[in-house]
């Protein structure tokens, strides 16, 4: 499990203080700098029954309980399932008495738009917190990979040329 995945949204790779407390006290506020909705966390559980529904498919509660690493009640797993749904990552349907839920994005679409929530959020911050986000990003991936490193180069010098080619407004 990636390490940003689990009970706050805004735990990033990069693990810096001042990142943790700007990510804080934006999800206290509820909206970052420019008025847009911060990206609601997701919790171990939460996590946990997105993976069994990546897994498996559309699912029911029972079957999301069945296929759980420890004993929960039936009805706390239908109350993470519910809030999932209300935050817009499951979607769902009735069938006879009982819900089936499904994921609207897949893992990958997922993490893609986890990881862009992020990275706006500090974009639409002051100054200096993006700085410290750039920063932050070419320190950790030259740490975990330099091919990676050369690879981000690459793409930054890709955008650039595409940039270049955009007809001036």
């Amino acid at each position: 499990m990636p390490p940003f995945v689990g009970a706050c949204f805004l735990r990033a790779p990069v693990e810096c203080a001042r990142i943790q407390a700007i990510g804080s006290c934006r999800l206290r506020m509820g909206l970052f700098k420019d008025r847009t909705p911060v990206p609601q966390p997701l919790g171990p559980l939460e996590v946990t029954v997105m993976e069994i529904l990546w897994a498996r498919g559309e699912s029911n509660v029972r079957d999301v309980v069945d296929r759980l690493d420890r004993p929960l009640a039936y009805t706390t797993v239908m109350t993470t399932l519910d809030r999932l749904f209300k935050k817009g990552l499951l979607a769902r349907r009735k069938s006879d008495r009982a819900f089936l839920y499904s994921p609207t994005l897949n893992r990958t679409e997922w993490e893609h738009k986890r990881a862009g929530d992020f990275v706006a959020g500090f974009l639409s911050a002051p100054e200096p917190s993006r700085d410290l986000l750039i920063s932050c990003l070419v320190e950790a991936v030259g740490r975990h990979d330099e091919a990676l490193l050369d690879e981000l180069q690459k793409k930054i010098k890709l955008r650039r040329k595409e940039l270049c080619r955009r007809p001036k407004p």
